[in-house]
């Protein structure tokens, strides 16, 4: 069979491989599609993490057909129509440097019997779309992490698929008040498509005056500020953070769930004046059918602006790091 790996930096290759052997607690999955993630990008260029000399499957957001079940494993069933949760109890996460990845054709899931890790997709739901349910996780994780509540407004700065899941996520709950910022304009137009309040490109807007005007503005002892209640980091941007910081309101909060892989300079006395909170986010709520669930509400396919088979990945990989204006990008292998 076919799988995406990794061998040292900068060298991903489609590998031929032998079949799964699974297990009497472990379960296999027949791939229906996997979206390329922005850290399946970092694990590329870093050479994996699986050390010199052992291959980095690649792949963590899966939707397949369950294709073989362990006699010890009770809650899936050949046939079912299934989305992958990758992470495992003891903290090892497909394609994260576990030993299996999802871009392949069939999926070993090692230990279904124990960790619930397949979940059914929302019913009549095309494979390539429920695929979705993975980033969108991460994208509501990143909500919960900022305590965003009902009458607060909201700033998601990075509209690549986690902050447009971000975006899902606050307008699912009914949070009326979300601008977008990206300096993508088909980024942006992504975002508009969901339904947020605005959309500001730096480049063109004054972001933090159009706040002012959307959302108000808040006091502070050096001068207004905007009222924004929430902001979601999810662009990977260093000054972003100490622009938010500088310029975001008294007792303001921050969820960055963006990877920044170098330390980032923070302007701590501005952060103690305003009693600021940061919090971190990363992978998914605490009830992962809570995705399944906003996704079988929301019609969130048109986030999908591009898909590839699976020995077309280099040329979905190409397009990912070459342009910063594709929504998520879906390797598909014509399983339905």
């Amino acid at each position: 069979m076919r799988q995406i790996r990794v061998h040292g930096p900068n060298d991903v290759r489609l590998d031929d491989i032998d079949p799964p052997a699974p297990g009497a607690r472990d379960a296999v999955v027949r791939v229906a599609a996997c979206g390329i993630c922005g850290s399946d990008l970092s694990y590329i260029h870093m050479g994996g993490l699986t050390g010199p000399g052992v291959p980095h499957p690649l792949g963590h957001e899966v939707a397949g057909i369950v294709d073989w079940v362990g006699d010890e494993v009770t809650d899936v069933r050949v046939g079912d129509r299934v989305v992958l949760f990758p992470t495992a109890a003891d903290g090892t996460s497909i394609g994260s440097g576990a030993g299996e990845g999802g871009l392949t054709d069939l999926l070993l899931v090692r230990d279904a019997a124990t960790d619930r890790r397949l979940y059914p997709a929302p019913e009549g739901m095309a494979l390539h779309h429920a695929a979705l349910c993975e980033p969108l996780g991460i994208g509501m994780q990143a909500v919960n992490q900022a305590d965003v509540a009902p009458g607060d407004s909201v700033a998601v700065f990075g509209c690549g698929p986690i902050g447009l899941m971000a975006i899902a996520t606050l307008l699912d709950r009914g949070i009326d008040e979300v601008v977008a910022v990206d300096l993508s304009p088909q980024r942006l137009a992504l975002a508009e498509s969901l339904g947020v309040q605005a959309a500001l490109n730096p480049t063109t807007d004054d972001v933090w005056a159009e706040l002012a005007r959307l959302h108000g503005t808040a006091p502070f002892r050096f001068g207004p500020t905007a009222a924004t209640n929430a902001f979601i980091e999810a662009s990977g941007s260093d000054a972003v953070i100490g622009d938010v910081i500088r310029n975001g309101r008294v007792d303001g909060r921050m969820a960055v769930v963006a990877l920044h892989f170098a330390p980032v300079a923070t302007d701590y006395m501005t952060l103690l004046m305003k009693q600021f909170t940061i919090r971190g986010s990363i992978e998914y709520p605490p009830r992962f059918e809570d995705a399944i669930e906003l996704l079988a509400r929301r019609d969130l396919s048109g986030l999908i602006t591009h898909e590839f088979p699976l020995d077309g990945f280099h040329d979905g990989l190409a397009l990912l790091e070459g342009s910063k204006d594709c929504g998520k990008v879906m390797i598909t292998m014509g399983v339905e």
